[in-house]
């Protein structure tokens, strides 16, 4: 129980719990100003009553999220603060954007969506929840790229500067310019959009599977379950291009979610690796022939390298050491992302077919549905997880690695004090969460409207 770890705890606590929000916060904005929009256009009241449920979900989640965002950045100065010193200059600028410009644009416009009904006009009602949507999007760009910088930082975007022992920034563009965050930002949208669908498909099925509000909720369901389709489908082709960029920067995160000891050309892909307790050692598996050479080249015979031959590289260029992350972690996180996505495109697939074949409204299958909720929230904990351990034991990919990061001063007990702390805050907070998203959640559309603010829209269309 040493300062290094009771950190890392503590910030992956921190981390994981706060990414339970940011996917849903991302994207359900955008179903919202989807509604809000054909709402404007048509003037039917089922989209305005969509807006104002789907709309209450998002709130809910949103204030959650902005809650445990701003605990989490706190940890920088507190638990990390040689690495605050030592990539604060490169790792401020993009954060120092994200707050003035993503953060406050999002929570302005949404504020103006919540009370700005029958008080502005409709075209400033309907550009507020489109330009608070954006914000959040922006706001989620700006930290990808970020860690983009940890995961592969551009040579070209900094210097070392040996008098102070920092890293300095030099060219702001080739840091947000970095493929690794692009890449990222593709994988988290996409992933944003399929977790949105998910959560209107299970709360739109337990309407269903109740006979209650069938038209707003089967409309729902159709919506959601095409975009979560397409979205899982991105979701699939986002990760085989970050798959084949990590071939080239992290190749011992690769060798490591693969259990690939040893180089291989071609590279065979792993259906089940058991391996010996210190989980570095392969006692038996099954395996594709040259499948991760596809994967990782877009061709059957390139070559992977392995983690020993990997080791042996990092221990000459870097010192001694052990640079082979925890494999057991990689291997099965990586296995459980890929099992839930594809199951996410299958279940999508199959709404969408059972939707064109016949009334969904009836189908008995209705009554289990709401259990997919789960899915891409596993998926995406797994996904991150991965992405984390996988390039340890550095925190900044091959220039400061973890244990040189944290804070010098910290004891274990401010440690251990700090984490129960965080983990009963965050509790109490986990259980508001679900009682108020369960409890507006089951109280369906009309609920939504009578809580809204009692203003006609009507009554400003004059000054359009």
């Amino acid at each position: 129980m040493d300062p290094i770890t009771l950190s890392r705890w503590q910030f992956g606590l921190t981390t994981i719990y706060h990414w339970l929000f940011v996917p849903l916060t991302l994207c359900l904005g955008w179903y919202v100003a989807f509604f809000q929009t054909r709402y404007y256009q048509t003037k039917d009241e089922a989209w305005r009553k969509m807006a104002k449920f789907w709309g209450k979900l998002f709130l809910i989640n949103f204030a959650i999220g902005v809650v445990t965002g701003i605990v989490q950045e706190f940890q920088f100065g507190m638990n990390w603060s040689e690495y605050s010193r030592y990539v604060g200059d490169i790792f401020g600028a993009p954060l120092a954007v994200e707050a003035l410009m993503a953060f406050f644009m999002e929570s302005t416009f949404l504020g103006i969506w919540i009370f700005g009904e029958g008080r502005v006009s409709e075209k400033v009602h309907l550009a507020s929840i489109w330009l608070a949507a954006i914000g959040s999007n922006l706001s989620a760009l700006w930290i990808l790229l970020a860690n983009g910088f940890m995961q592969a930082p551009p040579a070209n975007s900094y210097v070392y500067n040996e008098a102070n022992g920092r890293l300095e920034l030099i060219n702001f563009f080739a840091l947000i310019g970095n493929p690794k965050g692009w890449i990222f930002f593709w994988h988290t949208i996409s992933d944003g959009v399929a977790m949105a669908a998910f959560l209107i498909l299970a709360v739109s099925a337990y309407h269903i599977a109740r006979k209650q509000n069938l038209d707003f909720f089967k409309r729902s369901f159709n919506i959601a379950a095409v975009s979560g389709l397409i979205a899982g489908v991105l979701i699939f082709l986002g990760g085989h291009t970050m798959g084949q960029y990590m071939a080239e920067v992290q190749p011992m995160k690769l060798a490591a979610l693969e259990a690939i000891w040893e180089t291989e050309q071609p590279a065979s892909f792993s259906l089940l690796t058991i391996g010996d307790l210190s989980g570095k050692k392969e006692i038996w598996s099954i395996r594709i022939p040259a499948a991760m050479s596809f994967l990782a080249c877009n061709n059957f015979t390139c070559e992977v390298k392995g983690v020993n031959e990997l080791q042996a590289a990092y221990e000459q260029q870097y010192g001694p050491g052990d640079y082979i992350p925890l494999m057991i972690v990689t291997y099965w996180t990586f296995r459980i992302m890929m099992a839930f996505g594809i199951v996410m495109i299958l279940i999508t697939a199959y709404f969408v077919w059972a939707n064109m074949r016949g009334d969904i409204t009836k189908a008995k299958w209705m009554k289990w549905a709401p259990w997919i909720l789960v899915l891409p929230y596993l998926a995406n904990a797994s996904g991150w997880i991965l992405t984390e351990m996988g390039r340890q034991p550095w925190i900044v990919y091959g220039l400061l690695k973890v244990e040189d990061a944290v804070s010098p001063n910290l004891t274990t007990v401010d440690l251990l004090i700090s984490l129960i702390g965080y983990t009963a805050v965050y509790g109490t907070l986990a259980v508001s969460m679900v009682y108020l998203m369960k409890k507006y959640a089951i109280a369906g559309p009309d609920a939504a409207m009578h809580e809204s603010v009692d203003v006609a829209p009507a009554r400003v269309g004059a000054q359009d």
